[in-house]
């Protein structure tokens, strides 16, 4: 078998099923199985894995053991040469396993490889592609000061290189290696452990790539919310990362405790005392054959176009002042899709998708907001 799809799921019933269509069509051509790891889901995630997607492996635990030990199930079990660890608020193109494998069969000395990510309104992640995060770096960063760093900006977006460091939403890489040494470190609950994989890769002499040709929707907040948990996961898996990896002296580990320690404070008292306000829509451009008006319960005013009049969307977005595009999936492949939302990304408009034959759509409001379900009945 050629790879293992390893989905780590919690309470994410919508958003999985998304990934998983999306991530069976990609597989089509390609000699491959999808094994899901949920973390005692409170949501129908499992009932809905066994009934429409009886061909997935599913490993239901019975407590939240974390994203590094569920993703280590996953591998344990995986019969494929490669294993793609996934976040399940991802949407994947139907050529991205024609894409990245050819290329990752070519490296000799793969350690892991990452691809270009979008979050749900179009924007570039630039997580996607990032350096070591040294302390000194990762202080200056949090400090505000310096930047260029922390990110490896000398690849282009849609480039091909080495990097040092992938982000765990998106990770292909050969099992034996991912094996060898030793998988995600259990000691990380959730963040940092890719960080601490990456790192594991190059010092066994590995090196990580990063291939920008192919594109990934990651809507980026929803499986791992940016809020006062994901700070305490966050500076506490930092801690243990350079713990494990660095030699500090006294004042550097100091340093570093005191920086870890007023940033979280400084983010700990922004976020308590935001509200996240998301501006309701109500012009909406539907591109699609179906017709969804009626069973569409929402008051909003919502203006249909065949998909052979793609080439005119700026045109509509303008005359009708449109606030929100959904995208049929059926009508249109999920890679052309992900095409259209990266295209129009600077338009200031929205973009949901319908999965073919559901009454859901999904999209993401803001960049780093939770990412919404909208159902048509």
């Amino acid at each position: 078998m050629k790879v293992s799809v390893v989905i780590v799921n919690y309470n994410v019933r919508y958003f999985l099923e998304l990934c998983l269509y999306s991530v069976k069509k990609a597989l089509k051509n390609i000699d491959g199985e999808i094994i899901v790891v949920d973390n005692v889901s409170k949501d129908t995630s499992c009932q809905m894995v066994k009934d429409l997607f009886p061909e997935v492996i599913l490993i239901e635990n019975k407590e939240n053991v974390g994203f590094s030990k569920a993703n280590n199930q996953g591998v344990a079990i995986a019969k494929g040469e490669y294993v793609l660890i996934l976040n399940p608020d991802t949407v994947v193109g139907e050529t991205l396993f024609d894409q990245i494998l050819p290329f990752a069969d070519e490296q000799e000395n793969l350690g892991a490889l990452g691809v270009r990510l979008i979050d749900g309104t179009g924007n570039f992640l630039p997580e996607s592609k990032r350096g070591l995060p040294r302390p000194k770096t990762s202080f200056e960063r949090m400090i505000g000061i310096n930047k260029s760093g922390y990110y490896s900006t000398y690849l282009t977006k849609d480039g091909i290189g080495k990097i040092e460091v992938l982000v765990g939403a998106f990770m292909l890489m050969k099992k034996d290696r991912y094996i060898e040494v030793g998988g995600f470190d259990e000691d990380y609950f959730m963040y940092g452990e890719d960080i601490d994989l990456s790192y594991k890769l190059t010092q066994s002499g590995y090196t990580n790539y990063y291939y920008g040709k192919s594109v990934v929707i990651h809507y980026k907040g929803e499986s791992t919310r940016k809020d006062v948990k994901y700070l305490r996961h966050f500076y506490g898996a930092m801690k243990i990362f350079y713990e494990k990896h660095f030699k500090l002296t006294t004042l550097d580990f100091l340093l570093m405790r005191c920086g870890i320690k007023i940033v979280f404070l400084i983010k700990y008292f922004k976020l308590s005392n935001t509200s996240i306000v998301v501006n309701d829509t109500d012009r909406i451009l539907f591109v699609g054959d179906r017709d969804i008006t009626a069973n569409f319960q929402l008051k909003k005013k919502v203006i249909q176009v065949p998909t052979q009049e793609l080439i005119k969307l700026e045109e509509y977005i303008r005359e009708y002042e449109i606030e929100e595009i959904w995208f049929e999936e059926g009508a249109l492949t999920y890679k052309e899709i992900i095409n259209q939302i990266g295209t129009h990304r600077f338009s200031k408009v929205l973009f949901k998708i319908l999965p073919e034959n559901t009454d859901f759509l999904i999209g993401s409001n803001t960049t780093d907001g939770r990412g919404e379900v909208i159902f048509l009945n």
